[in-house]
């Protein structure tokens, strides 16, 4: 494995004069952002070396890399049939890279009763409902420790910088914890009732992997949900992906700001 990470690294930096140090990774809906980025340079998955592609509508499927961000247009799923391994493989293959700061994005469920589509969410905490782990196995130690510390997954300095933003241009944002399951399918109103009981404010299907896995390497992690749609049993419709995508376009701007605001304060 650690073979394939560097030829996947190897490859990147080939194809780039640029070295940030800052990466977003942007969900479901939320790939508009990385193209405000002039001269940037556009490295697509399918190109490079053992790195997986992702099948979901709404990510592109490719870096887009500026002269002070990294940008994931996308990423890949569990639920895509890929091992947790690939689910944090960019991850990995970023540290690498270089990079020393994350911002994780994804489109999620509305658990919290008080919170309303397009809503944007600063992560403080996470409960992993996946299943599994993706340190499971072999530790490979020139990513990080056996047994790595997550009392706090996501940066407290990252949060502040954030609200701060937030703030600065007017944006109302939420605080709260997310919770992962598996998907695809959409939770039940009973998962979402022991979401809430858990402790949940948004539930999603992505996120918790890359953040233990870049934890795990030492990344400093800010996470932000973007409040898609609410949940089931909180809300009384169907739920269904487009819902999520149309969503995350009519926040894009919104989201930007944010997102730019804050890569400012940390570049």
């Amino acid at each position: 494995m650690e073979e394939k990470y560097l030829a996947a690294c190897e490859y990147i930096k080939n194809r780039t004069k640029f070295r940030p140090e800052v990466a977003v990774i942007l969900g479901s809906g939320l790939g508009d952002f990385a193209e405000r980025f002039n001269n940037a340079e556009h490295v697509s998955y399918k190109d490079i070396p053992y790195f997986p592609t992702s099948t979901v509508e709404g990510h592109a499927g490719k870096f887009v890399i500026s002269e002070n961000v990294m940008c994931m247009q996308g990423r890949v799923h569990y639920y895509e049939g890929y091992k947790m391994e690939d689910v944090t493989f960019a991850i990995r293959v970023m540290h690498i890279f270089g990079i020393k700061k994350i911002i994780i994005t994804n489109a999620a469920g509305g658990v919290n009763k008080s919170f309303n589509p397009g809503d944007l969410m600063i992560i403080t905490d996470h409960i992993n409902m996946m299943g599994t782990n993706p340190l499971i196995g072999k530790n490979i130690d020139i990513f990080g420790p056996r047994f790595p510390d997550m009392s706090e997954a996501y940066n407290k300095d990252l949060i502040k910088i954030a609200e701060k933003c937030a703030a600065e241009n007017n944006i109302e944002t939420k605080k709260g914890v997310y919770i992962s399951m598996t998907g695809p399918s959409f939770e039940t109103p009973a998962e979402i009732k022991m979401a809430s009981i858990l402790g949940a404010d948004a539930v999603g299907m992505s996120t918790v992997p890359e953040v233990i896995v870049a934890n795990h390497c030492g990344m400093k992690v800010l996470g932000i949900s973007c409040i898609t749609n609410m949940a089931a049993g909180v809300s009384q419709k169907p739920l269904c992906h487009e819902e999520v995508i149309e969503t995350g376009n009519a926040v894009k701007s919104k989201f930007a700001v944010l997102i730019q605001s804050i890569l400012d304060n940390i570049i």
